[in-house]
């Protein structure tokens, strides 16, 4: 089922409406939906460099309008409606866990490493940022940056390098962004303990 999903987002790259299929699937997957925006942004863009930034920004625009949707299905409809859907994706066990524990603080760093390297995936931290009450306008402003800096950084590829880039961008740029967040968390952490002490 996950191919076929896969392999039908890529499909909607070919068609005349991929701007409003791609400014769709970065809302979706934001808040309920399972495929990253990348698999239909990278060919998007390819396909027709000179529109890469165009795409960068309605894949940025459209996904963080998904986080507030996430956001406000955590914050007002825990219960009756995110619930059900975090329990669908077999995330719920796991997110009732990460909400015990995370503060404003914590959501910062998820967001961009979420945003970054889809760790965890985006759906499941706008939704949490909502279920712990963090401010809104805080949290649109991250979001904006850390949605943001990925799809431009791979708008800025596509154009500068082209098909040839194409591997690197499908196998190694989220290994990248993985290691950037886990920098970032090292870092916090480790900040975190030296103020401690």
């Amino acid at each position: 089922m996950f191919r076929q999903l896969y392999n039908w987002v890529m499909s909607l790259a070919a068609r005349k409406s991929a701007e409003v299929w791609l400014a769709v699937i970065a809302f979706v997957e934001s808040s309920v939906f399972l495929i990253p925006a990348d698999v239909l942004f990278v060919p998007m863009a390819l396909s027709k460099p000179e529109r890469a930034y165009r795409y960068a920004l309605i894949a940025t625009v459209a996904s963080v309008l998904g986080g507030i949707a996430g956001w406000a299905l955590g914050y007002f409809a825990y219960e009756t409606v995110a619930k059900p859907i975090l329990s669908f994706y077999g995330k719920l066990d796991a997110f009732e866990h990460m909400k015990s524990y995370v503060d404003d603080r914590w959501i910062l760093i998820l967001l961009m490493t979420s945003g970054l390297a889809h760790l965890p995936p985006i759906k499941i931290v706008t939704i949490l940022s909502g279920v712990v009450h963090m401010s809104l306008p805080l949290f649109i402003l991250s979001a904006v940056i850390a949605r943001g800096a990925r799809f431009y950084v791979l708008a800025f590829l596509i154009a500068k390098y082209g098909e040839p880039i194409r591997e690197f961008i499908e196998r190694r740029l989220s290994q990248l962004f993985a290691a950037v967040a886990v920098v970032a968390v090292g870092a916090y952490v480790g900040l975190k303990l030296v103020v401690l002490h």
